[in-house]
């Protein structure tokens, strides 16, 4: 019989450098082999802990959690030594965390993390300790024959593990290994201390150790065969059987026995499903339940006046807010949670009372009425149908969970707020982990293999763009990728490698929103993880293990509509006067604004909060809002589900009166009233299954979870209940069966409306803003924005749209942000110009404000601080047109800074100094005096425009298709932005012919099914934008004409899109403005009269024309004169091509001889 056998040393993927070890598949592994328990020690961290445990518990195996930490040699801050400890209790486990939290937080060196010997001091009781082999100290001191130095460390690590310090052995084929063996054992025998055999585990299997070593090469940033790249680990770091194990330690047969010996000494339990709250502080004499419920009647009295001004009003209404109020603090009284309510409730009021933004809501915490009245959410419960129990289910014990979302400028204030109210050492935000992803694990995999850049970023660019992509179903839709994976060696063996690295975790990250709040310190919870500079801390457990050990997580979202509301607000305030601007009350809008419903209905809705997709707007458009209650559909309904099964349809039918409002029984009519008949919401799935069936709302919400679970023996159960139900109140099983299934059916699709709610009441604000203070809201959006620079396109062009006008960024009139100038003028914010950064932009904008406008380069030189500002940040400005206002045109200005900059810097040396050694200027120009402009020829209008394109991302001045627009519109009936197109039904796409033109400003390349590439071209016309799909063979006949700020005409069909419902246009032919020109133009037309005909003219156009010759355009005369006109049909030798150049050179011809295309009538569009 082979001895029993338990790995007290193993790496999971989770120790990041190192380790391939995936938790789920080494628990069923050591299960399945029988062996008793399994420790994970992965580098200075627990990430894995709680995963291990509760996967372990699962499976029968006894988990054993530990770490492998790194002390710093005290001489040397650079090197360290390798420990592990294994926690055996609940006090081993704290003073690990305690370990581990410090080491982060004050002992990083080069991004790792390493203990000091003297911090383990009153730090070790509960942990065992394995000496680390021949990388520990003792190890180290072994090999080096430092006799004194053994002692002096066994006089300090024995004291510190009286009975729990084991010499460790490792046998794995690695340098020194045996001689180490051989000293430790001696030493063992020397000084009675045990010891243990471990298998420095990184890896399950032999052959995953290529696997492994590719891991750490991507880590290292090296190649696999670089001879030069450290080999620190062997193929035998895999997990070794019991009886591999037994054999390997034949001679050594108690440091087996003494794995199973310290597995039972570590009986760690860790307490999983509680949750700890911190205390909030009560008024003395009172319960945190009656100080709770004090507060929330407080609150709902303050609500009411408000809700209902009149008093009279006011007393009908509030006994049932009241009694609301009482059941919603009833349940959560009885299930423990008064404290995470005002918790949360005051650090939304601290936000609130400091000038940070703060949602109305968020998720199904607005349909809670104590939330509503704690100033948790904005939105009345009552009035929109919300329900509590879909929130808190006391039928269902489960933490309530507010998603609160703030201000993106504020949201880390109200994080330091709480950190240090509570303590900042009981408060972190929560750690994420990021994995190998299927596109990137390809790319690492191909370079640590050492193919050629173009190689790998072909075989990648075969993984479809599509979220939760993995290598596997790569290869099913890319027939392409899996036949290459079939034929080609090289590729089979990347994929096969990347494969086994896939999913592993990569990197650590914060979560978006979610900050623990403990009520002890952290460390007795979860340790924590820093960065290097000890910023950022973070648990080390994600937030579905900070949960299960009791910590409860709150939502901190940054949202950045409430950023931009707030600033809009203040743009308002900034042009209205103050009595005027103090009775917007953007939190109490009243909600039946008609201009906000006619900008709604008339689909004026980019920037507006969730309805500003194309296909949104499409949805939108067929709605016709006019009700708060259509908003909150709107949101709803805009997704997959609805879309595709036709329930939007029916919704927008009915509300229009071409299809009948039914309702499955007449008792639910109030129900299903808001939304004609539809079940569109969760929570009307649950008022059905009450008012039908008898069900409480709890039971109710867990009917609406098993439906959207689907699994059947629960269903099946669910609509017994729901008959039994229904025939207690009268209703028959024929009539019955039918409505639960149309609420199995809608479930699958039902949203939750105290989310919609909520969201549609942002929404409304931001309609609102843009419909009354269209400048001041639309410059917010753009300062939102400025970082991306197609946003803000497509931004400019609503402001047009909006008939507002966009003055250029000007050095003396624009901030950082984009700003007003009046209700109907924007100024361009320095902040959007390409290549400038904030630091000089402050510098430009405060010296401006404290003084006056600058007069000139020169005065601007003189005044700013030029050392922060570089020739590359004045060309930008010059460029963008931001110094028009300093005099001269842009080129003399950008030909001038050489010298405006020396000026400067000499003025600047010059005050610091008092000298007046000018680079043979005279004394004046460096005092203040200002010289003449370097003269320089203008920009060409193509070449000013160009400059405004490379550094603000758009056109300003002007646009490229401006000169063509009047020519276009003699063959394009409409602009991109009155195109239109028949509406599909279901899958089937209706579409008809379009000829469209615009400039090129996006280009997206895929592989086709075929192999083929196809593209995704947007055009700008200036008057919108349009997506058109460019199929492989089409985009291979015309790809030279589809570059980037190129103008093209596209004939195809335009359609609806069946997700978006947007516009969806494919190209069939692709022309140039040459080739759209013979295309479509029906001849080349000179005009002349009788004057005219002398010989020397008709050289003149024939030398314009012969270069030209041999294209597909006729050539006509028109003569004239007072009497008559005639034209005159050129022959075919005569067809010219009618380029730009060809044409540029007609302009010129007296007006007398004016050249026109007359170009067929279209019937496209």
């Amino acid at each position: 019989m082979p001895k029993s056998f338990v790995h007290l040393h193993l790496h999971t993927d989770y120790s990041l450098v190192d380790g391939l070890v995936r938790v789920k598949p080494l628990v069923k592994h050591v299960a399945d082999a029988g062996m008793p328990a399994i420790a994970i020690t992965d580098h200075h961290n627990l990430f894995a802990a709680v995963k291990l445990f509760n996967a372990a518990m699962q499976a029968g195996v006894k988990p054993i959690l530990g770490a492998d930490l790194r002390l710093r040699d005290p001489s040397d801050a650079k090197q360290s030594t390798r420990f592990v400890l294994l926690c055996m209790n609940l006090e081993g486990f704290h003073n690990l965390s305690r370990l581990l939290s410090k080491a982060y937080m004050e002992g990083q060196h080069l991004g790792v993390p390493m203990l000091e010997a003297d911090w383990l001091q009153g730090q070790t009781d509960g942990l065992i300790c394995l000496s680390g082999g021949r990388e520990g100290i003792l190890g180290k001191a072994l090999l080096n024959h430092q006799k004194d130095e053994i002692e002096q460390q066994l006089a300090f690590w024995q004291p510190l593990f009286p009975d729990r310090l084991y010499m460790e052995l490792i046998r794995t084929g690695r340098e020194d290994e045996e001689r180490f063996i051989r000293a430790a054992i001696a030493l063992a025998a020397e000084k009675d201390l045990p010891v243990v055999a471990t298998n420095d585990v990184r890896f399950l299997t032999p052959d995953q150790f290529e696997a492994h070593e590719a891991k750490v090469c991507i880590h290292e940033g090296r190649q696999l065969d670089d001879p030069r790249r450290p080999r620190n680990y062997s193929e035998h770091q895999y997990l070794r059987s019991a009886e591999e194990m037994t054999a390997l330690f034949e001679d050594i047969p108690e440091a087996i026995e003494n794995t199973v010996e310290i597995a039972k000494r570590c009986n760690l339990q860790l307490t999983l499903g509680e949750h700890y709250l911190p205390d909030f502080p009560v008024p003395e004499g009172m319960t945190i339940e009656q100080f709770f419920s004090e507060e929330s009647f407080k609150g709902l009295a303050e609500r009411l006046e408000v809700l209902f001004p009149d008093e009279a009003d006011r007393e009908a209404n509030k006994p049932r807010y009241e009694e609301r109020l009482q059941v919603e603090l009833d349940v959560i009284n009885q299930m423990g949670f008064p404290g995470y309510f005002l918790i949360v409730a005051d650090f939304i009021q601290w936000a609130k009372n400091n000038d940070v933004p703060v949602g109305p809501g968020r998720g199904s915490g607005a349909g809670s009425l104590v939330a509503y009245a704690l100033k948790i959410t904005d939105l009345d419960p009552l009035q929109y149908d919300l329900l509590f129990e879909r929130f808190l289910n006391p039928e269902r014990v489960s933490l309530p969970d507010f998603d609160v979302d703030f201000c993106m400028d504020g949201r880390d204030r109200v994080i330091e707020y709480v950190s240090q109210h509570y303590g900042r050492d009981h408060v972190s935000q929560i750690i994420t982990f990021g994995t190998m992803a299927a596109k990137a694990v390809l790319r690492d995999v191909g370079r640590v293999l050492g193919h050629p850049y173009g190689f790998v970023d072909q075989l990648a660019k075969l993984v479809p763009f599509e979220l939760k992509m993995t290598l596997s179903k790569a290869m099913e839709q890319e027939p392409l990728l899996k036949e290459r994976y079939d034929n080609e060696e090289e590729v089979k063996t990347l994929i096969d490698l990347a494969l086994q690295l896939e999913g592993l975790t990569r990197n650590v990250g914060k979560h978006a929103g979610g900050v623990v709040i403990a009520p002890k310190v952290l460390t007795e919870y979860t340790p924590i993880y820093s960065e290097h500079n000890g910023a950022g801390l973070v648990s080390q457990f994600d937030k579905d293990d900070v949960e299960s050990v009791g910590l409860v997580k709150f939502d901190f979202l940054g949202l950045k509509t409430l950023t931009v509301i707030d600033w809009a607000m203040k743009n308002v305030r900034s042009l209205l006067p103050k009595e005027e601007a103090d009775k917007i009350d953007i939190a109490n809008l009243p909600l039946d604004d008609k201009p906000t419903y006619a900008l709604l209905k008339r689909c004026e809705t980019t920037a507006v909060f969730q309805l500003e997709s194309r296909g949104m707007k499409e949805l939108v458009k067929r709605l016709q809002p006019d009700t708060f209650e259509d908003i909150v559909a709107l949101v709803a309904l805009f997704r997959p589900g609805p879309l595709q099964s036709g329930m939007v349809d029916d919704f927008v039918n009915r509300k229009h009166g071409r299809a009948k409002v039914d309702y499955p029984h007449p008792d639910l009519e109030p129900v299903l009233k808001p939304t004609y008949g539809v079940i569109v919401y969760q929570e009307q799935v649950m008022q059905i299954a009450q008012i039908l069936a008898n069900y409480s709302l709890g039971g109710a919400d867990m009917l609406r979870r098993a439906m959207g679970k689907k699994k059947p023996e629960e269903m099946a159960k669910q609509r017994l209940l729901f008959l039994e139900g229904a025939a207690k109140r009268g209703i028959e099983e024929k009539e019955a069966g039918p409505i639960f299934d149309l609420m199995e059916k809608f479930a699958e699709y039902g949203f939750n409306k105290s989310h919609s709610a909520a969201y549609a009441l942002v929404a409304y604000q931001t309609a609102w803003l843009k419909a009354h203070y269209p400048a001041a809201f639309m410059a917010a959006v753009l300062s939102a924005d400025m970082d991306n620079t197609d946003k803000v396109v497509g931004l400019i062009d609503e402001c047009r749209d909006m008939k507002l006008k966009v003055l250029p960024p000007d050095v003396n009139h624009s901030k950082i942000k984009f700003t007003v100038e009046d209700e109907r003028t924007i100024r361009y914010g320095l902040g959007a110009i390409k290549g400038v950064g904030e630091s000089a932009l402050a510098g430009i904008v405060s010296e401006r404000e404290q003084g006056d406008a600058f007069s000139s380069l020169y005065d601007f030189c003189r005044r700013v601080d030029m050392r922060k500002i570089n020739r590359r940040v004045m060309e930008s400005l010059v460029k963008a047109g931001a110094m028009d206002s300093l005099g001269g045109h842009r080129a003399s200005i950008e030909a001038s800074l050489t010298k405006a900059m020396q000026i400067a810097d000499q003025h600047r040396r010059n005050k610091d100094s008092g000298q007046n050694d000018l680079f043979g200027l005279s004394p004046e120009v460096g005092n203040g005096q200002d010289e003449p402009l370097e003269p320089a020829a203008e920009w060409a209008e193509e070449h000013l425009l160009q400059a405004e394109k490379d550094t603000l991302g758009l056109y300003l001045s002007g646009h490229p298709i401006d000169r063509y627009q009047q020519e276009l519109a003699e063959f394009i009936p409409k602009r991109i932005n009155e195109l239109d197109a028949p509406e599909s039904k279901g899958y089937q796409r209706n579409e008809k012919p379009v000829l469209t033109a615009g400039l090129v400003v996006a280009i997206r390349t895929m592989k086709s099914k075929n192999g083929g590439r196809m593209a995704f071209i947007t055009l700008d016309d200036q008057s919108g934008r349009l997506e058109v799909r460019v199929f492989a063979d089409v985009y291979d006949q015309y790809q030279s004409f589809i570059q980037p700020d190129k103008l093209v005409v596209i004939q195809g069909k335009i359609g609806q899109d069946n997700f978006t419902g947007g516009l969806a246009a494919t190209a069939e032919k692709v022309f140039d403005i040459t080739g759209a020109r013979e295309a479509f133009g029906h001849s080349l037309q000179i005009n002349i009269d009788n004057k005219e005909m002398a010989s020397q003219w008709v050289e003149q156009i024939k030398n314009m024309l012969t270069p030209f010759k041999g294209g597909a355009l006729s050539l006509e005369l028109l003569y004239q004169n007072e009497q008559a006109s005639t034209v005159i049909m050129l022959g075919d030798d005569w067809q010219v091509t009618p380029s730009d150049t060809l044409m540029s050179q007609l302009a010129m011809l007296p007006e007398s001889q004016k050249v026109t295309i007359r170009y067929r009538a279209t019937v496209a569009n």
